[in-house]
């Protein structure tokens, strides 16, 4: 199985500092719903790795993620594409999970999950914790400079051959071999 792992907010869609907290505020970055349709139209399992914080902090619930995912669904759908699975991290940063990024657990989960090896598997992220998650269980980890991006890479100290991309569609072009003109 060809797989790749996103994070959601800063990769896929918009970010913002006050959370994604409705189905209103899950804007997509242009280029990214066509970019994971191009990944699934040559044979790539598309999953999502995303910490979602606002549920432990009582920002939304269950039923507003869940109706955040099914827009972005839809818009995918729309788009050619589709994802694999979601996985998410509901806890806040003192919960001492083992699942929020930076720690492995989300990608330990997807591995047992989809009972595939994460070696060499892209990992994209926007902050330096989606990096470190990844690369601790052996993806290759990617950075795209949207969202919090520019800032993780201005910050330095990226994971050992951390690649660096302007967008999920540059990332997304590299992965493929598309050769800009």
């Amino acid at each position: 199985m060809k797989l790749i792992i996103l994070d959601r907010d800063g990769v896929i869609n918009f970010d913002s500092a006050q959370f994604i907290k409705s189905p209103a505020e899950w804007k997509p970055i242009p280029g990214s719903l066509e970019a994971i349709a191009r990944l699934n139209q040559n044979g790539y399992r598309v999953v999502v790795a995303t910490n979602q914080s606002g549920i432990g902090r009582g920002l939304f619930d269950m039923d507003t993620l869940n109706a955040i995912h099914e827009k972005m669904h839809k818009a995918l759908f729309a788009a050619g594409g589709r994802l694999g699975a979601i996985f998410y991290c509901p806890h806040t940063a003192d919960s001492n999970c083992d699942c929020r990024k930076p720690k492995p657990g989300m990608f330990k989960r997807i591995s047992e999950t989809l009972n595939v090896e994460l070696k060499g598997v892209p990992a994209i992220g926007d902050s330096l914790r989606d990096l470190q998650s990844c690369a601790t269980v052996g993806c290759l980890p990617m950075l795209v400079r949207t969202g919090k991006g520019e800032k993780t890479r201005e910050a330095g100290n990226l994971p050992e051959g951390t690649l660096e991309f302007a967008d999920l569609a540059a990332a997304v072009d590299h992965i493929l071999g598309v050769k800009k003109k």
